[in-house]
């Protein structure tokens, strides 16, 4: 299993409701979707998988693949494999505590994050949807350069574009965030002292109105600080 997430490609655009027609030459298997089958499926996945997509495969409901995702994350909680949630999509990722190991393996870790980097993306993780003027307003400065190193790294992403006028993009963070900080999800995310939320908070509602503009990849989060390196 390879330590890194894969690179997004076109089909983790799909949305969650289209995916029936990629799978329409694939027979329906109704009645079944095992803990087993669920993780082996996960395994082979070359990216993550829309839970859509996933019931689609096995010919059962959502509600089923809900509940198999749950039990395979009860599962592999102890394991040196885990299940990555986020939101629609999930996907089999490399344990925190495994990747000092991992790293010496694959030769380097990962690239150390400045402190710019660090302050951009914590606000970008609590944030999100957000666009790029929130965050310097919140920052104080010019975060182009910024934005664009994590969007190379992969650890921010593109969800979509705002209603504003100029309809300006969106940022928030994708799978390869969740795996750098150990999460499974967002919503591990710890929360933030008084002062520093206020400061993060500061006109919370610029970017929430456009939320279901940015996908099922961007969730709302109401709380938290990023720790890395």
């Amino acid at each position: 299993m390879d330590a890194t997430l894969p690179e997004a490609d076109e089909a983790d655009e799909v949305e969650a409701g289209s995916t029936a027609g990629l799978y329409a030459a694939v027979p329906a298997q109704p009645g079944e979707l095992t803990e087993s089958q669920l993780e082996a499926l996960l395994f082979v996945a070359e990216r993550p998988l829309l839970r859509s997509e996933i019931a689609t495969l096995a010919g059962v409901d959502r509600e089923t693949v809900d509940a198999r995702i749950g039990d395979l994350q009860v599962s592999l909680a102890e394991r040196g494999i885990k299940l990555v949630d986020s939101g629609e999509r999930v996907e089999l990722a490399t344990a925190t505590e495994a990747g000092a190991l991992i790293a010496r393996y694959v030769g380097a870790d990962a690239p150390k994050l400045s402190t710019p980097s660090l302050e951009t993306l914590a606000i970008v993780a609590y944030r999100q949807p957000c666009t790029r003027a929130t965050i310097e307003r919140i920052r104080g400065v010019d975060s182009d350069y910024t934005l664009r190193t994590l969007l190379h790294r992969r650890l921010v992403v593109e969800l979509g574009r705002s209603e504003a006028p100029g309809r300006p993009i969106l940022f928030g963070t994708g799978f390869d965030f969740l795996e750098r900080f150990g999460l499974t999800s967002l919503e591990q995310l710890p929360p933030l002292d008084a002062p520093i939320a206020e400061r993060l908070f500061v006109d919370p509602d610029d970017d929430r109105r456009a939320t279901a503009l940015a996908g099922d990849g961007a969730p709302t989060v109401g709380g938290g600080g990023v720790d890395g390196s």
